[in-house]
């Protein structure tokens, strides 16, 4: 079996002549030592790249990183430096924006459920838009009007357009069954832009659309530019939102379209449609994904003859549920020898008490792996930390932002005294 693909690891990830990794200049075995494992370890010049190169391909203020991917205060701080706005999908999320100096008319609030207190705070902290998602939400925005609250919010509509993206359906949301926005197929989304038009307690600026999370088509998302296109150019609005979910490479013989590639499709369709309107788009992923790699440490092998071989490692579902909620694929290799041959298929598990927690159900590993290696897991840069957990009370891991020879920690890891900050007794 090959080594591991090197398109899978991140642009400033290199191999000395001794097999090993470094990233960002900074060996990973130093890494390690220093900060312990489980580990994030994020490629901080790969993720200002992606940065760039998405507000090359659509234009300044016209790219919106969707926080959910992962977030924190020196991650909001770089997306706002290489000219991103910030999508927000909760109070919390907003607030670790602003606590990072992004200024509030950087953001765009989401949510299919956001609270009375989530829309009250957006509007009094100012940001840049509130997508709204339902009647209900309008209910709540008119309801804070009549409190004389101000200023008048501009809202983007959320447009369920009908379209069904390639990916999984707990990340597909852009199809007729949906808990997100307005549904164009049956008038719902029609009737929303005839109260928001005449409803002073809002000023709608535009309508978003998004289909889905990590997809591989360009087709998908051309779909979704026509089928938008077709409902927002009679509208002609200022602004149009084509939404996210750009997928990105995991494992070995996966292809993405790169985000040039994205924009062209998407701007292309967009300018034979006749749109008009201010186009942007929600590359979310895309940005963050790639940039970071799991560090562990192996813990425990166990050849069970004629079934398998586990390998399990001081981490699992808790920093990274991807596998468990929807069979996520990652590869997995030794950062002491990045070219050696995987002739070891394992799987590859953490230490949580389910049968469940596991990485890898058929991980590629040299056959010498020991108890004490490194094993790093690549692209795990969103979803993994932002989706992180406590279960059986292990204590999230740290992240640093590697870069030019130093590493810088970003976040912390918690200690056993955090996991008692809000039990009260």
């Amino acid at each position: 079996m090959s080594a591991i693909p090197r398109y899978l690891l991140s642009d400033n990830s290199t191999v000395g002549d001794d097999g090993a990794l470094s990233v960002g200049g900074c060996a990973v075995s130093d890494l390690a030592a220093e900060y312990g494992t489980p580990l994030f370890v994020y490629d901080e010049n790969h993720l200002r790249e992606r940065c760039r190169e998405a507000v090359a391909a659509f234009g300044h203020g016209r790219v919106v990183y969707a926080t959910k991917a992962f977030l924190c205060r020196a991650m909001a701080r770089l997306a706002y430096d290489e000219g991103m706005l910030l999508d927000v999908a909760s109070g919390g999320e907003l607030h670790v924006a602003l606590a990072a100096g992004v200024p509030a008319g950087a953001c765009t609030l989401h949510g299919n459920n956001k609270s009375l207190d989530e829309l009250r705070h957006g509007i009094e902290e100012g940001v840049r838009h509130i997508v709204v998602d339902s009647f209900d939400e309008l209910d709540r925005l008119d309801s804070l009007y009549r409190e004389g609250l101000g200023p008048t919010p501009k809202v983007l509509l959320r447009i369920t357009p009908g379209v069904h993206a390639h990916t999984h359906e707990f990340i597909a949301t852009g199809q007729d069954d949906s808990k997100f926005g307005f549904n164009l197929g049956n008038g719902d989304a029609l009737k929303a832009v005839d109260r928001a038009s005449r409803s002073p307690s809002v000023d709608l600026v535009g309508v978003h659309c998004h289909i889905g999370s990590n997809v591989f088509e360009a087709s998908s998302f051309a779909k979704a530019a026509e089928v938008m296109a077709d409902f927002a150019v009679p509208l002609d609005l200022p602004e149009l939102v084509l939404g996210g979910g750009l997928g990105v490479a995991y494992v070995e013989g996966e292809e993405a379209p790169t985000i040039n590639q994205w924009g062209s499709v998407l701007l292309d369709a967009c300018a034979a449609l006749g749109v008009r309107s201010k186009v942007s788009v929600e590359p979310g992923r895309a940005i963050v994904a790639a940039a970071a790699m799991t560090v562990y440490t192996v813990g425990t092998i166990k050849e069970i003859p004629g079934v398998r071989t586990y390998v399990a490692v001081n981490g699992g579902m808790s920093d990274n549920p991807r596998p468990v909620l929807y069979g996520s694929g990652y590869e997995s290799f030794l950062p002491r020898a990045v070219n050696a041959e995987r002739n070891l298929t394992a799987r590859l598990v953490g230490k949580h008490c389910e049968s469940g927690d596991v990485l890898s159900l058929a991980a590629k590993l040299p056959a010498d792996v020991a108890v004490g290696d490194l094993l790093a897991t690549p692209v795990t840069g969103a979803y993994g930390h932002s989706m992180g957990s406590n279960y059986n009370k292990i204590t999230r891991p740290p992240v640093v932002f590697a870069a030019d020879g130093d590493a810088r920690l970003v976040v912390r890891r918690e200690t056993f005294e955090d996991l008692l900050v809000t039990d009260v007794g």
